[in-house]
């Protein structure tokens, strides 16, 4: 079986991603918007699993990598009074919330209109 050099760029770029994440991940004052962490470990998750049904097995397990990456900022490095899976839970609600208050004209927690704002 021949391999796509395109399964190498893709593989370079998420080692790439790998590094520049890791900083992150290791610095424990860093705080992390579930609006961008979560949305990115789900498109992570995906490209790995679009990569492995194309037979692309290197770019998978590159974006695998990355979607771990970013699984572990969202689990230890989100602004929030706990640590853990449970802050996609925590994402999930807030969305949720979030766009009742905008199809029901509603503000939210804090008083605010829903209308643009991040989920967090």
């Amino acid at each position: 079986m021949c391999m796509m050099w395109q399964d190498l760029v893709f593989l370079a770029g998420s080692v790439l991603s790998i590094v520049f994440l890791a900083p992150t991940v290791r610095d424990v004052t860093a705080k992390i918007p579930l609006g961008s962490s979560v949305p990115s470990m789900t498109i992570g998750a995906i490209y790995a699993v679009t990569y492995a049904t194309m037979g692309m097995r290197f770019s998978a397990l590159g974006s695998l990598g990355v979607a771990t990456m970013w699984s572990l900022i969202v689990c230890y490095r989100s602004p929030g009074p706990r640590d853990g899976p449970a802050n996609v839970v925590r994402f999930g609600r807030s969305l949720a919330r979030q766009a009742r208050g905008v199809v029901t004209g509603t503000p939210t927690d804090d008083g605010r209109a829903a209308s643009g704002q991040s989920a967090d």
